[in-house]
């Protein structure tokens, strides 16, 4: 167990870095004007889970220490969220329950992500980002089209990103305007 926690701590740092690159990606002014994701608490999370799903997969496709940085950037994520709730007054009470909401909610989008890009499913990918991004109402022609080649794009430009370099926390996210072309 203590050997479990020191890992942790190892790549903390780390995967804090990564999880604020995946966020300040997700929140792309084009993301919000030109393709319509609602610039509300739900679409900004929703962008989040998309990014940080992709940095996830990206580091658990590789051996040591890609898995336990996939973790610690988990372990950010879940954190910060804990703290955002607080700041937004969230009882004590409620917190927990909030959080786990959203760990089912991450999950659940980074497998329907997750199989669609593995299967290089485009339909799939669109389909779910629609689903989860705009409930199923996507408010621009293209939009979730312009969003799913971006999520392939996203992914493509991680897979070629050294883990040496996502080890010390540095990643790259291409300019959502160019991804999505």
């Amino acid at each position: 167990m203590l050997v479990r926690r020191k890992r942790r701590e190892r790549y903390e740092h780390a995967g804090f870095c990564l999880y604020t690159t995946a966020v300040a990606a997700a929140r792309a002014p084009y993301l919000y004007r030109t393709l319509g994701v609602p610039d509300t608490l739900d679409g900004r999370f929703d962008l989040v889970c998309l990014y940080v799903s992709l940095l996830i997969r990206r580091l658990q496709a590789d051996s040591a220490p890609g898995p336990a940085l996939a973790q610690a950037v988990f372990d950010a994520m879940f954190s910060d969220m804990d703290r955002t709730l607080r700041e937004l007054g969230v009882g004590d009470l409620s917190v927990g329950r909030r959080v786990r909401a959203m760990w089912e909610a991450l999950h659940g989008r980074a497998l329907a992500y997750q199989a669609a890009l593995a299967a290089r499913d485009f339909m799939a990918l669109k389909g779910a980002l629609a689903r989860n991004v705009w409930r199923g109402a996507v408010p621009a022609e293209g939009a979730a089209e312009a969003l799913a080649k971006l999520t392939f794009a996203q992914a493509e430009f991680l897979a070629g990103q050294a883990l040496s370099d996502l080890a010390t926390g540095k990643v790259a996210f291409l300019p959502a305007t160019e991804a999505a072309q």
